[in-house]
């Protein structure tokens, strides 16, 4: 076997069990190793298109057209530079042509269905998964994506199926076993769901939604302390963050609300401040945040004794201090 045979067989273990970054950069040194191989560039793209890097992703379309334009992978490069520029028609018209190449290219029939996951399209996307798994049953993407079509469809038993498939063929990955969590709380299965969610957490959290899913589902079933245990670990994790989109910011200063009415009910009020505190610094929870700091310093002045009581216990401390025994 060639030296590169072995890096690229290498890397597509490698791809499967560590950071996508890091896969990008092993395959940008092997494509200087080798600049005119395209086995296997399908999946670097892939790479490329989850990680949203157009730019690169340009540069490798035009790489590949230029090497052979009639090869399936060229076609899948191209299907995915279309799909992240949200040209759905074009990325279909694409992995159609790679399949005419290769009909039981799997990953084409997969990415297709994806495409037609963003038009819409069920039936089609459906049809297409179903031809990857005849395919190759091992097929992880195709479970999850029927699993998705049948949750679009609102068919929580089929769904929990398909995600199960997809959990055992990749089950240390955190995005199957929150989706088998998801499906299985929309059954009601609440101890399945929460162990579920728990899993993802011990797994890593590839996408960062197992803690407050884990929250959430905790607070609903009348754990507060679990609850907050998880809301409390959710917050650790999101003041590391360098920077927070709208939603991850609206969760964030959601959970700081719900810990300080937590600290605040069982009459932490150092903790329940600093919750309360936090919350100003957002205009959808400044007021909430206002009305718990004002709780606080009611509770504060309940708790200190009133000034006459308070000179007498001075007074009665002086006293012992000058009359005590030598």
């Amino acid at each position: 076997m060639p030296h590169f045979e072995f890096w690229y067989t290498f890397l597509l273990f490698f791809v499967c069990f560590t950071d996508l970054n890091e896969a990008i950069e092993m395959f940008q040194k092997i494509l200087e190793l080798d600049p005119y191989r395209l086995e296997n560039l399908d999946t670097y793209s892939n790479l490329l298109y989850v990680l949203e890097k157009k730019k690169e992703l340009a540069d490798l379309a035009h790489k590949v057209v230029n090497v052979d334009k009639y090869r399936v992978e060229t076609c899948c490069v191209i299907g995915n530079y279309y799909s992240l520029r949200s040209d759905h028609v074009k990325a279909v018209l694409y992995f159609r042509r790679a399949l005419k190449l290769n009909p039981h290219f799997v990953s084409a029939w997969t990415l297709m269905g994806h495409e037609y996951m963003e038009m819409k399209n069920t039936n089609a996307a459906i049809q297409s998964y179903r031809h990857a798994i005849d395919i190759n049953p091992r097929d992880y993407r195709a479970w999850y994506g029927l699993g998705q079509t049948y949750e679009i469809l609102k068919m929580p038993n089929y769904c929990l199926y398909y995600y199960k498939q997809a959990q055992m063929l990749k089950p240390n990955d955190s995005r199957m076993v929150i989706a088998l969590g998801e499906a299985y709380e929309k059954l009601d299965k609440t101890e399945n769901a929460l162990k579920c969610y728990y899993k993802a957490c011990v797994l890593g959290d590839v996408e960062g939604t197992a803690l407050l899913k884990l929250a959430k589902l905790y607070d609903k079933c009348n754990e507060i302390e679990n609850a907050a245990a998880a809301y409390t670990d959710f917050c650790l994790r999101e003041e590391d963050k360098d920077s927070k989109g709208f939603e991850d910011q609206t969760e964030f200063y959601g959970a700081l609300q719900y810990l300080a009415n937590y600290h605040l009910k069982k009459g932490e009020l150092e903790d329940a401040y600093t919750y309360a505190y936090k919350c100003m610094e957002c205009e959808e929870t400044k007021e909430q945040g206002k009305a718990l700091l004002k709780t606080i310093a009611a509770k504060r002045a309940e708790q200190e004794p009133p000034p006459a009581a308070r000179l007498e216990e001075s007074s009665a401390s002086n006293m012992d201090m000058t009359f005590s025994p030598s």
